[in-house]
């Protein structure tokens, strides 16, 4: 089962629960992570100094590719006046070569996913005590995020949407509507989750 299935399922399990039990009625909270997140000062240093980082490492591993394309070159040009053993050798060199080139590539994603987890880590922490606040002001019993929803009734008080009330509690105006798409840092670096607070 995915993991984006499984807080959807607890979900549908809650909820299951109000309905059966209306006498004990649990209050259910949702969020949108990134419209908050989006909203929070220092959020925009973060996009910016994640985007020299990322164009720093294209333009090196640019570099890179453009050297090794002009070594193959070369040994496509040469190859015909090397002696078999020099030509093989040539071959393994750039086939090294190559594999060198798709670690460092690797490498340079994983230290940008983690700069960014390290980047984020005190506004997550931050937007997360203020759900958690919000959640005990409100007497909720659980809260998820509003990408996990397929229906909300907007007419019941038992699952509620506090992503104002999150906002309001870090003392900042949201620059966008909840559920808006937002420009995310995912669109600037590899893939790679930023983690994150709540449930």
């Amino acid at each position: 089962m995915s993991k984006r299935a499984l807080p959807l399922l607890a979900l549908l399990l809650l909820v299951a629960t109000v309905g059966e039990t209306p006498a004990q009625a649990q209050r259910l909270g949702y969020v949108d992570q990134q419209a908050v997140l989006f909203s929070m000062p220092g959020m925009q240093d973060v996009q910016q100094q994640m985007q020299k980082e990322v164009q720093a490492q294209q333009r090196e591993l640019q570099q890179k590719r453009q050297e090794f394309q002009q070594q193959v070159e070369q040994f496509q040009q040469q190859q015909s006046l090397l002696e078999d053993s020099a030509r093989a050798e040539r071959q393994r060199e750039l086939q090294q070569r190559q594999r060198e080139l798709q670690q460092s590539t690797r490498r340079q994603q994983q230290q940008l996913q983690q700069e960014r987890q390290e980047l984020m880590q005190p506004l997550l922490e931050k937007l997360q005590g203020a759900i958690d606040k919000v959640s005990a002001q409100q007497n909720l019993e659980a809260v998820f995020r509003s990408e996990v929803l397929l229906y909300d009734d907007q007419t019941s008080d038992q699952v509620v949407d506090i992503t104002r009330d999150v906002a309001s509690e870090l003392d900042i105006s949201l620059s966008q509507t909840p559920g808006e798409p937002s420009p995310t840092l995912d669109q600037q670096v590899p893939p790679g989750g930023a983690g994150g607070g709540g449930q």
